[in-house]
């Protein structure tokens, strides 16, 4: 399948798939082209500041009601939303291994395992951090999220989103953003597929602000793409699921909902690939804070203080002089939930595994594990390249609480604290 991309972070774009089928200067005509609906699809309240205003004008075959008939409740699976409180679990640092990729054929809805929650999905603050395990295309299926957009980072297979607005696909190294209300069908690409989701109940994603660094580097915005304009007009009995206040819904259709031929605004799925950031650094001395490397950030009420900042360690040159060159230890008001989406992470070599998953919550100390600690500390300082190599964080001003699922899980490292263990006191007053 040959896909189609425009680039360009948050742009205004327009697409369609067939020619005319975009009004021109005007939303909403007394009669669209080819007998369409127009339908807006706010992200945003209306009167949100225009640099944060979301909303994408939809003309489509049918119009969103006929899409939402009588909800009943379906199998809830493994996917929780905060506030979630099954389980209460003593703080302490904790990490998982690999998710096992199952024999059963499992579709996205049926996938998701929720690690951890944060924050209150109804207030529209917080996040839910899931890994998820797919083993078979939904087909005829389709998955709604009202309850918040949804970050996708593959770990191992690749992934077909075909949704409203076009199709994005993804693989290891790439993420994908769907927005909060977006109808969508999930397929697998070649194989089964593992990776991790970032469900943010709050404001979009964005761009974080530069400072000082100035115009470039980071996350480049012509690096996003978002998909063209593609239908479906298929009537077919189908199930549409439906994530709302916590609880997965599931009405009948007859027909498919991904059935918008023409689309224009700012409000739409995209994907990047985490290759293309540009990271920056320390060229002298010192290691500076993991916030320069947030590729996307979620803000909260507080100035300063993120909803969610999604941030990548990726391939680098480390050359700082006379310095401790891996993440120092600290204590963090910020909750960490963390990944690996491959290679090795320079703080702990052993034991964090791609497709893992490790959670340091807020005020709780951590950093490298005495094997890098000796490591860092004796190792004669040259340039080095951090070669084939990406983690991630979901950072959070929210404490992440773990699911049932989570603390009782087989994979959960019951020894992870000990590697900090063989750590010694190195202090003699004697000796500056």
């Amino acid at each position: 399948m040959t896909l189609d991309y425009m680039s360009g972070f948050g742009n205004d774009f327009e697409t369609q798939s067939l020619p005319g089928a975009l009004p021109v200067g005007r939303n909403s005509p007394q009669k669209c082209p080819y007998g369409l609906y127009a339908e807006q699809l706010s992200g945003s309240p209306f009167t949100a500041p225009r640099d944060s205003n979301q909303r994408s004008w939809l003309y489509r075959i049918r119009p969103s009601v006929l899409h939402s008939g009588r909800f009943v409740k379906a199998e809830q699976g493994l996917w929780r939303t905060a506030p979630c409180t099954e389980h209460q679990m003593p703080p302490g640092q904790l990490r998982w291994g690999p998710t096992p990729i199952p024999d059963e054929p499992l579709t996205l809805v049926q996938g998701v395992r929720t690690m951890t929650t944060a924050g209150d999905a109804g207030a529209q603050a917080g996040l839910g951090a899931h890994v998820y395990v797919v083993t078979a295309s939904m087909v005829d299926e389709y998955l709604c999220n009202a309850d918040g957009e949804m970050l996708f980072a593959p770990q191992e297979g690749a992934l077909r989103f075909v949704t409203e607005l076009g199709v994005i696909e993804a693989a290891p190294g790439e993420i994908v953003v769907i927005p909060r209300g977006m109808k969508m069908r999930v397929e697998l690409v070649a194989g089964p597929a593992r990776g991790y989701i970032c469900e943010n109940y709050g404001g979009a994603f964005r761009l974080p602000e530069r400072g000082p660094i100035g115009a470039n580097c980071l996350a480049n915005s012509r690096d996003f793409l978002t998909p063209v304009a593609r239908y479906e007009d298929k009537e077919t009995p189908s199930t549409l699921y439906l994530r709302s206040q916590g609880v997965l819904w599931k009405t009948q259709l007859s027909a498919s909902p991904l059935d918008v031929v023409a689309w224009h605004g700012n409000y739409a799925p995209y994907k990047y690939d985490l290759r293309r950031f540009s990271p920056v650094g320390a060229i002298l001395f010192d290691h500076p804070d993991p916030s320069i490397f947030t590729v996307l950030t979620a803000p909260s009420d507080t100035p300063g203080m993120a909803n969610i900042d999604f941030v990548i360690f990726p391939e680098r040159w480390l050359t700082m002089e006379n310095t401790f060159r891996p993440p120092w230890y600290h204590v963090n008001i910020m909750s960490e939930f963390m990944g690996l989406l491959y290679g090795q992470y320079d703080a702990k070599p052993h034991g964090f595994k791609p497709g893992g998953v490790s959670l340091h919550n807020s005020m709780l100390p951590h950093g490298p594990d005495m094997d890098a600690f000796e490591h860092a500390s004796n190792v004669k300082l040259e340039p080095v390249k951090l070669a084939n190599t990406m983690a991630f964080m979901f950072e959070s001003r929210f404490p992440q609480r773990v699911t049932e699922y989570a603390a009782t899980s087989p994979i959960l490292q019951a020894d992870y604290p000990d590697c900090w263990s063989g750590l010694k006191k190195h202090f003699d007053p004697t000796r500056p």
